[in-house]
């Protein structure tokens, strides 16, 4: 799964969920990539050494080498986003670090926020929203379908026993 809870000692301390894109292409998969593309566009161009006709088709191979790299390294920088939600007892933030230095925020009190799961009306299956405060926020939606639905749950628990512990009588000596 692409998020994470931290560990939260104890149910009055802040819990943070980490959440992020798939990263299916790291930078060593990427060198390999390139690599393969260029030797197998250049492979039919071995019978043409030396040729005037060589000279004549080595810009658009090196174009489209070009086009290639930039096209993948902009998915990459588009796929550089994180979301943050941290809970604790007396607030809920969300800070979403999106593409090109976006950033979103996002709070509200827990109490009151409500964990949506939409699997038909959303933009997409399985749409996942906080709301609360007089506003609607989407979490996770880099997330696949199972991915939200799965998060949903869980966050749904953990707002639970958040507001179970909010409302339980302190301990006194």
């Amino acid at each position: 799964m692409p998020y994470q809870w931290s560990p939260s000692p104890t149910p009055t301390d802040t819990t943070t969920l980490s959440l992020w894109p798939h990263q299916s292409l790291g930078p060593r998969g990427f060198a390999w990539f390139i690599g393969l593309t260029a030797a197998t566009i250049a492979l039919p161009l071995i019978a043409m050494l030396g040729s005037p006709v060589w000279w004549g088709l080595l810009p658009f191979i090196a174009a489209a080498l070009a086009a290639i790299w930039f096209a993948i390294r902009r998915s990459t920088r588009d796929r550089m986003i994180s979301e943050e939600l941290h809970l604790s007892t007396d607030l809920i933030t969300l800070h979403r670090h999106g593409p090109r230095t976006r950033h979103q925020e996002w709070q509200a009190n827990p109490h009151w926020v409500q964990v949506t799961l939409y699997p038909t009306e959303g933009p997409v299956p399985q749409y996942l929203t906080l709301r609360g405060n007089g506003r609607e926020v989407e979490l996770g939606a880099f997330l696949s379908e199972d991915e939200r639905l799965a998060l949903s749950e869980d966050l749904r628990q953990r707002l639970s026993d958040l507001r179970h512990h909010q409302a339980a009588p302190a301990d006194v000596p």
